[in-house]
């Protein structure tokens, strides 16, 4: 009876392996084992990492909105509140590049916001 290796997808496997493994520093990048659990911590991290990216964009709008607001005399809560009653369709990442790239414009947006308070 011949024996039977599974070789050739046993070496794609390991194959498939080190290559995601590409770039990592000193034994994780060429030894299977080591690879395996350095490739498995980071596809979790990255994972984790494009869900915080998002969170982290969306605390520095926040940020941005909030130095715009204070330059116009209102807090970042007063200015979400006045635009919500205008019925403004512009979302904190817009607000933010207006803030950094258009203060003019942003201060217009905050006016009709302080109007719709008073």
């Amino acid at each position: 009876m011949v024996r039977v290796t599974n070789a050739v997808a046993a070496n794609r496997k390991r194959k498939r392996l080190l290559k995601k493994a590409k770039g990592f520093v000193g034994d994780r990048k060429n030894h299977i084992r080591l690879s395996q659990d350095a490739v498995m911590s980071a596809l979790a991290f990255n994972y984790r990492h494009r869900k915080q990216k998002k969170r982290d964009f969306k605390r520095l709008w926040i940020v941005r909105i909030g130095v715009g607001a204070k330059i116009n005399g209102l807090s970042y809560s007063k200015l979400i509140s006045g635009l919500k009653k205008v019925g403004c369709g512009l979302n904190r990442k817009m607000l933010s590049d207006m803030a950094l790239r258009d203060p003019s414009g942003f201060s217009a947006v905050a006016g009709a916001a302080k109007q719709a308070l008073a």
